[in-house]
């Protein structure tokens, strides 16, 4: 069986903030273990499984070259009930045959809800 993509690591100086973030607009579930110094964020379904990592003095927030893309069936819908809960998307980008919009998440990482997959 080929590797498959089952975690991504995110390096944050706001654990917290972040676990907040995904948790409760993306439906995530918060798991601490007691001496981990990650904590782990669980899908609601399928999908990868995000792991906040105590960023370092020295490493830089919100890299450009990654980007969360969540897929959702009504993007309008969504943006406009994550609006509701604090969470303002950008325009809504019509792309070949779907639409997105883009965010950040607290440590400044893009995030994207798309309707390509759905």
């Amino acid at each position: 069986m080929p590797p498959v993509l089952a975690s991504l690591i995110l390096y944050t100086r706001k654990t917290d903030e972040m676990a907040a973030f995904y948790t409760g607009h993306f439906g995530y579930t918060r798991h601490d273990l007691p001496g981990d110094r990650i904590t782990e964020l669980r899908p609601p379904g399928d999908g990868v499984i995000l792991l906040l990592h105590p960023a370092g003095k020295g490493a830089r927030q919100g890299q450009a070259a990654v980007k969360l893309v969540f897929t959702v069936p009504d993007v309008p819908g969504f943006a406009a009930g994550a609006a509701r809960n604090g969470l303002e998307f950008g325009p809504l980008h019509k792309a070949d045959g779907y639409v997105f919009a883009n965010a950040k998440d607290p440590s400044g990482n893009s995030v994207s809800i798309s309707g390509r997959l759905a």
